[in-house]
């Protein structure tokens, strides 16, 4: 059993405040949660809104029907009241001039001025939530200590108030969540930076890959890393190469619109073959496009970004759980084979809070494979790039080796690293970097299936939409269409043992995209030759869900 609410208003009225007390309230009843927001471009006014569905069961992604609407204002009732199931309610202040048959008007605002908290008039109606849902009373462990005391006692008096103003309807099961925690994908790749040895973090502000850097600006000092808020996204990327060559584990965030100014950077990486970690946390485009939204649009660009042609890896963490541990991985990755790892997430990832089991951080390890010279004999030359079978080459740290020097160049070059313009050098050092590609498939994963064995429909999509896949699956299967789903998160180079096995089962192949093109429909094609039947694609800047992808499945829009 899950419920649905969404919590709309206007910017600076209070939604993220209260939208988050109610998500731990929630999780601290044993409840699994799943939230995402939705919010514009500005300041002040506008029309923002966080939904927030929570369960007895894991949850992977939200539902476009309501259990509740909280309305901060008219606007949230008239755009969201055609969404409430037939016995939902819109809980609003009794000063709304509003009149619906579902509309419950409570004294928000006349109760929190009673206690004296104006602006706690959320506070209050967090508390007539709560006991909607029954959920129970001990509000002051609700609160952190670290308040003010006047002010968290003022709020907690809030919260009872409101409590007092409704009945309850609804009760849920709690489960022991003692062992889990409630996260966004933004926090779970910084913490997975962290634990994964992070040393040097560089980014330009953008939305939504901002938190990344603000989150581990907190942490820096805890945690003994740097952080540093460049004056744009080409500084940010440089910074970071130059840390890089410098022997610290770095990684640089943007969006798509900072990614783009980072490119010719991102070249220079790829021939010095410098270890770098890039997030690209996607929203539309081009330009500017809808800045505060989420799209799957910036894909096909990573694959082929920069000039010329170098190996790197793109991997699309598919939620908050993968985000981390995806994160350690990528710095492996780019450390081991010396090249460019592109973490390609979305808003929808970034924003959203999950509830997940915490992170075993005994599955993370550390591998820095950087030489300290002993392979070279007393009067060997140090070559930076010598050709080698695998692909890789000895990578020592410039002023680690007494009386070697490490000789890196921006143009193709030898072994030493110096200047050349030999045809016949030029191919054994494209040939070397391109080796390591071999190796690098080893080191991803297969997709992730589920569904029936036996299938007549196969879909497939990467990265966010993982839990609307999961979810579509579940609902298909149970109305008797036989359905199958690979969500894949190692994204480039393809793994494409899982694909082989299940596409051959499958009458229909249909790839789930949220973007206009069908991107990563087009690299399975170009990959493997296989074709896709259909494609389910959305791309109005809103998260798709797994009831979306079940209608279009059973009305045959496919």
């Amino acid at each position: 059993m899950n419920y649905n609410i969404l919590i709309g208003g206007s910017a600076g009225q209070g939604m993220d405040t209260v939208s988050d007390f109610l998500e731990k309230a929630f999780k601290k009843n044993g409840a699994y949660v799943f939230s995402h927001k939705d919010y514009m471009s500005r300041v002040r006014g506008g029309h923002n809104f966080t939904q927030i569905r929570f369960g007895d069961e894991p949850l992977y992604s939200h539902e476009q029907d309501l259990d509740l609407i909280l309305a901060l204002d008219e606007n949230t009732v008239a755009f969201h009241k055609e969404r409430l199931k037939e016995n939902g309610i819109i809980i609003l202040d009794e000063s709304l001039k509003i009149e619906d048959n579902k509309v419950l008007k409570l004294p928000l605002k006349k109760t929190a001025n009673t206690i004296g908290i104006p602006k706690g008039f959320t506070s209050v109606a967090a508390g007539a939530i709560l006991k909607y849902f029954s959920f129970y009373s001990d509000f002051e462990n609700l609160f952190s200590k670290k308040l003010d005391e006047k002010v968290r006692n003022l709020n907690i008096e809030a919260i009872k108030s409101g409590y007092k103003l409704i009945d309850s309807k609804y009760s849920l099961k709690g489960n022991d969540l003692s062992n889990h925690i409630l996260i966004n994908g933004n926090n779970a790749i910084a913490l997975g930076a962290i634990a994964g040895g992070l040393n040097f973090y560089s980014a330009y502000p953008m939305t939504p890959a901002t938190s990344i850097m603000t989150y581990l600006a907190k942490k820096q000092v805890e945690v003994g890393l740097v952080v540093d808020q460049a004056e744009d996204e080409i500084s940010a990327i440089n910074f970071a190469i130059g840390a890089s060559y410098a022997g610290a584990r770095a990684m640089t965030g943007s969006s798509g619109g900072g990614f783009s100014l980072m490119v010719e950077a991102l070249g220079l990486a790829g021939i010095t073959e410098t270890p770098l970690v890039i997030v690209n946390s996607q929203r539309p485009g081009p330009a500017t496009g809808l800045p505060t939204r989420t799209e799957q649009s910036d894909l096909s660009f990573l694959l082929t970004a920069s000039h010329g042609e170098f190996p790197r890896v793109v991997l699309a963490p598919r939620n908050a759980e993968d985000a981390f541990y995806k994160t350690t991985k990528a710095l492996n990755i780019a450390d081991k084979y010396q090249t460019v790892v592109l973490l390609l997430t979305d808003q929808y990832l970034a924003d959203g809070n999950v509830t997940i089991p915490k992170y075993d951080l005994s599955k993370v390890t550390i591998d820095r494979y950087i030489s300290n010279g002993e392979e070279l004999s007393s009067n060997e030359e140090y070559k930076r790039y010598k050709v080698t079978e695998s692909g890789i080459s000895p990578r020592l740290i410039p002023g680690n080796s007494k009386n070697q020097v490490v000789i890196v160049d921006s143009d193709e070059h030898t072994e030493e690293g110096h200047i050349t313009e030999s045809s016949e050098v030029r191919i054994e050092q494209m040939d070397k970097r391109f080796r390591k590609m071999n190796s690098i498939k080893d080191d991803l994963e297969e997709p992730e299936y589920f569904g029936n064995e036996d299938i007549d429909i196969l879909l497939i999509g990467f990265g966010s939409t993982y839990g609307a896949l999961k979810e579509s699956v579940d609902i298909l299967n149970k109305s008797g269409i036989k359905v199958g789903a690979l969500s894949f998160c190692d994204v480039y180079p393809l793994s494409k043992e899982n694909l082989n096995k299940h596409y051959k089962k499958a009458k229909k192949i249909v790839n789930v995209e949220q973007n206009f093109t069908g991107q990563f429909g087009k690299l399975v094609t170009q990959e493997t030759g296989i074709l896709m039947n259909y494609s389910i694609l959305k791309y109005d800047g809103r998260q798709i869900t797994g009831n979306e992808i079940a209608d279009k499945v059973r009305k045959e829009e496919i």
